[in-house]
């Protein structure tokens, strides 16, 4: 890289030969005047407004122009003459810690480069106390024919120099801020501090300029022949008026996590509050079915069974009676087991319940003609002795 000032850094009693070199550039595209009948280069030329006559280069002088219009001569010599200090020197003043240097003062920033072999050792060790001390060295230099405040800092491996405007150069901003007093929300806050964590961190570097490019892009196009360059839709700019600040945050969080690709768990607990919002609410057309408990088929058939008549009569009426309730309690049996969704086990239950009445039904028709025998032949013993004590 060139060099645009060559001199030496003052550390104390120690010099250190430096070359200045620019760590930015510029990547502007910049235009030519030109005349737009037939396209010839428009060119400014320097005339002397009494006369009217151009004015070469060696006939142009400095002067400094008074309020009352009139202009002081100042000669190279005058300029020569002034007890410039730092004309070759960058002179250390004091070291800091960096976050006392207020950002609104950095102005162009350089590299310094050791100049020469006898440089390195002074360099190096510059750079290392530097380091070491997490400060930054505040200095003096003159640079195009003006003395200018800098600051000393290690990028990399490398000693780099910004230029600092001087503290009366700051201007305070008097009438900037809003005039009212605005009270915030801690709820406002919390929107603010969401959209900040969501928007993340950006990797400097990966910051492209979109403009130039597109820029770029359409004078190539037209250099090749074609009518324009690329055209793309721009952006409606953004109105001037918050009216809800509010809602403006919450879409503000949504798009940025929209933008990173978190929408799934946003839809996801938007459709779960929209779940739980419509849960209190009832349809006029919304059915609500009502869940059977199992076994309440079996228990049904057992009812049904129990309520079967008893028999009185002889072994025919009482089977026939029993055979009844047995198809009373599979038909019971056999309904309860549909209501609970399944119809082969309200069937078998509704079977067993007819087993078991059958089975109580079978035992009292055989238990009641055996007392009856029991009862006539007690009656048929005492027949003749109350005859005979009659």
């Amino acid at each position: 890289m060139r060099s645009i000032w060559n001199g030496a850094i003052s550390f104390g009693l120690v010099s250190i030969p430096v070359k200045l070199v620019n760590a930015t550039e510029s990547h502007s595209i910049s235009f030519r005047q030109v005349h737009l009948a037939d396209g010839g280069r428009v060119r400014y030329r320097k005339v002397c407004e009494l006369d009217g006559e151009e004015v070469p280069a060696a006939e142009i002088g400095k002067g400094y122009e008074e309020a009352d219009g009139s202009v002081v001569l100042i000669t190279d010599e005058d300029l020569a003459r002034l007890p410039l200090a730092t004309a070759r020197t960058i002179e250390i003043m004091a070291f800091v810690p960096a976050d006392e240097i207020d950002p609104l003062q950095l102005d162009a920033a350089y590299y310094l480069a050791a100049n020469g072999a006898t440089a390195a050792k002074p360099y190096t060790l510059l750079r290392e106390a530097l380091k070491r001390s997490r400060k930054v060295a505040i200095a003096k230099f003159a640079l195009r024919g003006r003395e200018r405040l800098g600051m000393l800092r290690v990028v990399d491996d490398v000693i780099a120099m910004h230029g600092l405007l001087w503290p009366d150069e700051i201007r305070t901003p008097e009438g900037v801020a809003p005039e009212v007093s605005v009270p915030v929300r801690e709820a406002e806050l919390d929107l603010a501090d969401a959209l900040m964590a969501t928007l993340g961190e950006v990797e400097i570097g990966s910051l492209r300029d979109g403009y130039r490019e597109a820029l770029e892009s359409m004078i190539a196009a037209k250099a090749g022949g074609a009518a324009g360059g690329p055209s793309e839709e721009t952006a409606e700019p953004a109105g001037g008026q918050v009216i809800d600040l509010m809602a403006a945050l919450e879409r503000s969080v949504r798009a940025a996590k929209a933008s990173r690709g978190e929408a799934g768990s946003g839809a996801a607990a938007g459709a779960a509050s929209d779940a739980r919002a419509g849960s209190g609410r009832t349809g006029s057309g919304a059915v609500t079915p009502i869940r059977r408990k199992a076994g309440t088929g079996a228990k049904a058939g057992a009812g049904v069974a129990g309520a079967a008549p008893k028999a009185v009569g002889g072994k025919k009426s009482t089977v026939a009676r029993s055979g009844t309730g047995r198809g009373t309690g599979a038909k019971a049996g056999a309904g309860a087991g549909t209501g609970t969704g399944g119809r082969k086990k309200g069937a078998a239950g509704g079977a067993a319940e007819a087993a078991a009445a059958a089975g109580s039904g079978a035992a009292s028709a055989a238990a009641k003609p055996a007392a009856a025998r029991k009862t006539a032949s007690a009656a048929k013993k005492a027949a003749p002795r109350k005859r005979a004590s009659a």
